[in-house]
Order: structure tokens, then C-alpha cells, then sequence
């Protein structure tokens, strides 16, 4: 176990292939949004390319310096010198100067609150922390930005923060708040900056939350209990599980009755069957 996590604290192996044997709470973004592309290579997007400076510059600090955040001062991504700069550093994305100012500005506005400070920066706080665990019957990885004595802290940015509380069930931060608190033994906490108005705030998932959270990973072990049935013969299936890693399924939780989520849990399934079965 202790190798594992050890490997795992690494970027390149908890991304990579290694990694892939473990279920994460990203898994189920691409399943939702991109299902043929899951587990797949992909290209950096912007958003993730802030997504990593943010989180590097809030807590890794060091690393920063790293050309993966070269930096160039063009007005957008459509201009010549833009495009020049790409090919010269070898580059798919780099982030604008104008981008790098708003996400600094977020970060000084979270590191110049006291309260923010005191929590994130508290002496012994251990940052990026992987953590793998069994749930429901199935091996699930996460990464803690940090792991304090009482809790876990999790840094978000968003781009309206009185929103924050219904957006987070949209972007799956429900699971994430489940089975971090599972992989950890502490509660998740969720430290927000508003990208545009620079406001801050915590957020305390309810128990509410955490059973949407739940929920959706028990759907997700019954998916694939069925899938595994039809398709665990089929030997290509290897390619897409290893090591009987598994498929992660969002399931919606604005329906009103178990019967009406039983239901679109059928159909997603049989649809998400068509795709697997037109992949081979």
C-alpha cells in the first residue's frame, strides 16, 4: 500500500497508466460529457491549464516556475504571436498574461484573508495527498489538496460564487465530498474564489450532499456488476479495463422518485452499452 501511494503522489504516474487501474471522481466529467474518450489521452484545455496554476501557486509554489506555465502577453489565442510562441516552446496551450494576472489576484485574495490563511498554511497541513480505498466493492484513487488535523480542504475557484452550492452537485463535487471523506476518515471542506468578483467562501457539505454523493457511486458499482455480465468475455475488453478497473456513470439527482431514477439509470445504461459494444 505504501509504494502504491508513494507512486501515486507523483503527477505522471497517478495520471498515467497507473493510475488508470483506480477509479477517480474525474472519471465521471468525461463520462457524462465524452464517454468514447474515456481513459483517453487528452489534449490540455484552458481551463485545466488554470485549474493547474491555480493549485500549483496556492500550494506547490516551487513548481511554478515550470515551462509548463510559460506565460505570453498576446491579447488572445487567434493572434500570430500567439500561434508563433506554441510552436516555438512546442506547446498545444499557454497561458495568456491576462490570464496569469486574474489567477494571481484570486490567490492573493485567498492567501491576504487571514481565516483562509490560518487553514490552508496551518502547520502541520500535508498537501497533495493521494489516498486509494475500496468502495462498494470497487478500487476508487484521490488526491486531498490538503490534509489537515480535523478535515480536508479542497481549493475551488468559480465564476459566481452565489452559485456555488447548486453548481457543485453539477460538477460532481457531491462524490468527491463522499469518497474523499471515506479515503480520509475526515470531512471535505471547500474553500471558494470567485474568479470575477474576487469574493470568498467556505462551504460545509450537508448530509444531503454527501448522500447525492453516495448515491451515485452505488449506481455506479451497479452498472457495472451488469456490464461486466454482458462483456467480460469479450477480450478485448482488456483495453478498456485493466485490472478490473471499472466505468464511472453520473447519475442525475434532480428526479423526484427512486422510480424515476431506476429508470433513466436503465436507459443511460442501454444507451452507454450501444457505445462500448460499437467501440469493438
Amino acid at each position: 500500500m505504501d509504494s502504491v501511494l508513494e507512486k501515486l503522489k507523483s503527477d505522471e504516474h497517478y495520471y498515467g497508466e497507473f493510475g488508470k487501474q483506480y477509479l477517480s471522481n474525474s472519471d465521471i466529467i468525461t463520462l457524462l460529457n465524452d464517454p468514447k474518450n474515456f481513459r483517453q489521452d487528452k489534449e490540455i484545455t484552458k481551463a485545466m491549464l488554470l485549474g493547474r496554476y491555480f493549485h500549483t501557486a496556492m500550494l506547490e509554489p516551487e513548481k511554478v516556475k515550470s515551462t509548463e506555465f510559460l506565460e505570453i502577453d498576446a491579447s488572445s489565442r487567434n493572434t500570430k504571436k500567439y500561434k508563433e510562441e506554441i510552436l516555438t516552446h512546442n506547446k498545444s496551450i499557454m497561458m495568456l498574461s491576462k490570464e496569469k494576472i486574474d489567477i494571481d489576484k484570486a490567490i492573493s485574495t485567498m492567501t491576504n484573508n487571514l481565516e483562509f490563511y490560518e487553514a490552508i498554511y496551518d502547520e502541520g497541513n500535508q498537501y497533495e495527498v493521494p489516498a486509494i480505498k475500496e468502495v462498494h466493492g470497487m478500487m476508487w484513487k484521490g488526491k486531498a489538496d490538503i490534509v489537515a488535523e480535523e478535515m480536508l480542504i479542497d481549493l475551488k475557484t468559480t465564476s459566481n460564487i452565489k452559485d456555488f452550492k447548486y453548481s457543485a452537485r453539477k460538477y460532481n463535487y457531491d462524490s468527491q465530498a463522499y469518497l474523499y471523506q471515506k479515503f480520509f476518515g475526515k470531512p471535505l471542506v471547500f474553500y471558494v474564489v470567485d474568479k470575477t468578483t474576487y469574493e470568498l467562501g467556505i462551504y460545509h457539505p450537508s448530509q444531503t450532499f454527501l448522500e447525492y454523493g453516495k448515491e451515485k457511486s452505488k449506481c455506479i458499482t451497479n452498472f457495472i456488476v451488469k456490464m461486466l455480465k454482458k462483456i467480460l468475455n469479450r477480450t478485448s475488453l482488456k483495453k478498456y479495463f485493466k485490472k478490473k478497473s471499472v466505468v464511472w456513470l453520473q447519475i442525475p439527482t434532480d428526479l423526484n422518485t427512486q422510480a424515476e431514477r431506476d429508470n433513466l439509470m436503465e436507459a443511460t445504461m442501454n444507451q452507454l452499452e450501444k457505445i462500448i459494444y460499437k467501440s469493438f
